[in-house]
């Protein structure tokens, strides 16, 4: 399946899933209740026969989804040093990205951005400004089940040393305009150069969408 293909396809099951899961969290109608369970487990099935993975993976794509359908939050930071930016490899593809991760439960996202810095590069950080505030669906990212907003933060480093975490396997700083190999369902170049003016010139405005 080509990627664009597979990106309509994961498109129309997050709508159809978010019909079903907003079915389920408001309906009172026990008819109503079977009619959307049952469309919720279409979507497995679809996704299991066209993805060419077992159910149970694709029924857990969408588990512990309930309320409500709203897109998850990720926040990423980027730490300079100078021309350099601080990436960490992931030890779930091989690549590189700007430490990051989901939004807790009562998490503000700057101590979100904080803690995933510190955890999956050992470094201690603030955040100073949000960068941009993106739509992961209208950014050259590789196809993914969820609906993501990506929330990028220019940080500054208040201590720490490199260490790795439970996540990530290697930490370095980079030149921003000679990258490694880049884990781009998390990050993509063009955004890390972007976060990189915002370290220069604070004054830009928020990026959104």
């Amino acid at each position: 399946m080509s990627t664009r293909a597979s990106g309509s396809l994961l498109e129309w099951a997050r709508a159809v899933q978010a019909i079903a899961q907003n079915g389920l969290a408001f309906t009172r109608d026990p008819f109503d209740r079977e009619r959307y369970s049952r469309l919720a487990e279409l979507v497995t099935e679809l996704l299991s026969s066209q993805l060419e993975i077992p159910p149970a993976t694709a029924r857990a794509l969408f588990a512990g989804e309930s309320g409500y359908a709203t897109p998850k939050v990720d926040v990423r930071g980027g730490v300079f040093e100078g021309e350099r930016v601080l990436l960490v490899r992931e030890r779930a593809d091989g690549c590189w990205t700007l430490p990051g991760g989901w939004v807790d439960v009562n998490d503000a996202p700057s101590e979100a951005v904080a803690r995933e810095i510190y955890e999956e590069s050992g470094y201690r950080a603030r955040a100073v400004k949000l960068a941009a505030l993106v739509d992961k669906n209208r950014h050259p990212h590789p196809p993914g089940v969820h609906h993501i907003y990506k929330l990028f933060f220019v940080c500054e480093l208040t201590g720490g040393s490199p260490a790795t975490g439970d996540e990530t396997d290697a930490v370095d700083f980079f030149p921003v305009r000679e990258l490694p190999q880049l884990s781009t369902g998390r990050v993509l170049s063009s955004q890390i150069e972007r976060l990189y003016q915002h370290r220069l010139d604070p004054s830009l405005p928020t990026d959104f969408d």
